[in-house]
C-alpha cells in the first residue's frame, strides 16, 4: 500500500490505541494461567496475532469479541515441543523461546529473515552455557534444551526484551533463578513494566538493583483487567501537536510504567534545542528525528539500539529525510540533524518498518508526500491512516 498525503492542519480528539507492550505481557500472562482471563481494550495488530498464535503453541485457546480478548490458559502445563510463528515481532520470539525451554525441550521459530538477524544474540550467549542448542536458518530458528534456575547474566544494552522472557519462564521452573544485569540497563522502564504485569497475574519477582530474583513453582492466576493506552504510538499523535496541530489524546495512564509517556517532555525539549538522550525510549528515535527535521535540528545521543529494530532506524530516517533537504550524520551512539524542511523530492521509502512510515506520514502533513509500503503500519497500529483522516489530514491510501 501506498499513500499520498497533503499538507493538512490535524485537529479533533483521538483515544489511544492500546499498549501493544501490555498486550504481549498480558496475553502470554493469561495463556500460563490455570483458568479464564479477560482482557478488555483489547486490538489487534500483526505483532500481537503472532502473539495470539503462539499461545496455541502452549495449548491456551481464546476468543475475540468486540474488543475484548478471553484467553483459556494452559496452567503452566508441560508441552511437547510445537511451532512458533513469530512474523516480524521481536517481542513474540524472545518471549516464547524461554517458555518453550521451560514448559518443554524448546521448539521450531519462524519469522521474517530480518527477525532472525536481529533476534536471539543475548539468549545464544547466556542460554548456550546451559546446554541449550540453537540452530538459525534464514527464516527460522530451532531450539533445543531445558530452561532451569540458576544465575543468568545479560547484557542490558541490549534489549530488555531478554530480559523480560525469562522472568516469564523462570517461574515456571522447579528452582529458583537470577537474572542478574552486567551493564548500564536500558529501556529499564519496560522491564518494570513486566515485573508490574506479572504481579497481576500473583507472580512474584524480587529486584535489588540489577538483580532480579524469582521463585520457582509459582503459579500464574487468570486476571480480569483492561489494557491500558499507548504511549508508543500515541507519541505519533504528540508529535503533531508539536508541529502546529490540535489533538486530544484519550485513553493514556499518566502514572503508567511505559517509558515511551516521555515523548510530551522530550518534543519541547527538542523545541528548545537540547541534547536528548534516547537510551530508554529507542522505540521514540523515528518521531523525534521527525520533529527534529521541522524544528530546525537536535542532537540526540543513545542511538546505537536503533539499528537493531524492524530496520536500521537511523540510517532509515537518515536517507528519507535527505529527501525532505534534511542532514542526519549518524554516529556509533549519536545522530546530528540539521536542515530547512522543504517537500521531499521524490517518494519515500516505509523501509517496512512501522515506525519510520509513521514519522514520515506525521511531516507530510506538513508539506506534502508520497509513502511507499506503508502497510508496515499494521505492524502496531492497523487503523492510523484512519485515524489520521479521522483528524483532518488528506490521506489518500492505494494500491502499489
Amino acid at each position: 500500500m501506498n499513500v499520498k498525503i497533503k499538507k493538512s492542519h490535524v485537529t479533533g480528539a483521538v483515544k489511544a490505541p492500546p499498549s501493544k507492550s501490555y498486550l504481549h505481557r498480558l496475553i502470554i500472562g493469561a495463556a500460563l494461567a490455570d483458568g479464564k482471563s479477560i482482557i478488555k481494550g483489547f486490538a489487534e495488530s500483526e505483532d500481537i496475532s503472532a502473539t495470539l498464535d503462539c499461545i496455541s503453541q502452549l495449548g491456551a485457546g481464546y476468543e475475540i469479541d468486540n474488543g475484548t480478548l478471553t484467553v483459556c490458559g494452559n496452567g503452566g502445563a508441560a508441552i511437547n515441543g510445537g511451532r512458533f510463528y513469530c512474523r516480524e515481532s521481536g517481542s513474540t520470539l524472545r518471549f516464547f523461546i524461554p517458555i518453550a525451554l521451560a514448559l518443554g525441550d524448546g521448539g521450531e521459530f519462524y519469522g521474517t529473515r530480518r527477525l532472525i538477524e536481529r533476534g536471539v544474540s543475548v539468549y545464544e550467549d547466556v542460554l548456550s552455557k546451559s546446554g541449550v542448542i540453537f540452530n538459525k536458518k534464514d527464516e527460522s530458528l530451532s531450539v533445543a534444551g531445558k530452561l532451569t534456575g540458576g544465575e543468568y547474566r545479560l547484557r542490558g544494552d541490549v534489549s530488555s526484551q531478554f530480559i523480560t522472557g525469562l522472568l516469564y519462564a523462570l517461574p515456571l521452573t522447579d528452582s529458583s533463578g537470577d537474572v542478574i544485569i552486567t551493564t548500564a540497563l536500558e529501556s529499564r522502564p519496560y522491564v518494570d513494566m513486566t515485573i508490574h504485569a506479572l504481579g497481576s497475574f500473583g507472580i512474584k519477582v524480587d529486584a535489588d538493583g540489577d538483580r532480579y530474583h524469582v521463585a520457582g513453582g509459582q503459579k500464574y492466576k487468570p486476571v480480569e483487567t483492561v489494557c491500558e493506552g499507548d504511549w508508543s504510538n500515541a507519541a505519533f499523535l504528540y508529535a503533531l501537536n508539536a508541529l502546529g496541530g490540535d489533538v486530544r489524546v484519550e485513553g493514556l495512564d499518566e502514572n503508567s510504567f511505559q517509558g515511551d509517556k516521555v515523548c510530551v517532555s522530550l518534543f519541547e525539549r527538542v523545541d528548545r534545542g537540547e541534547v536528548i538522550d534516547i537510551s530508554d525510549c529507542p522505540d521514540l528515535g523515528p518521531i523525534l528525528f521527525a520533529a527534529a527535521a521541522a524544528k530546525g535540528g537536535a542532537h540526540f545521543t543513545g542511538t546505537a539500539r536503533l539499528r537493531l529494530k524492524e530496520s536500521d532506524r537511523a540510517a532509515s530516517m537518515a536517507r528519507e529525510l535527505a529527501k525532505f533537504g534534511i542532514r542526519v550524520d549518524v554516529g556509533d551512539n549519536t545522530a546530528d540533524i540539521s536542515g530547512t524542511l522543504h517537500e521531499p523530492s521524490e517518494p519515500l521509502d516505509g523501509h517496512n518498518d512501522h515506525r519510520i512510515v509513521m514519522a514520515l506520514a506525521v511531516l507530510c502533513t506538513l508539506c506534502g508526500g508520497e509513502i511507499r509500503g506503508a502497510q508496515a503500519v499494521a505492524k502496531s497500529w492497523r487503523d492510523f491512516f484512519k485515524v489520521m483522516q479521522s483528524i483532518g489530514a488528506e490521506v489518500k491510501m492505494y494500491d502499489a
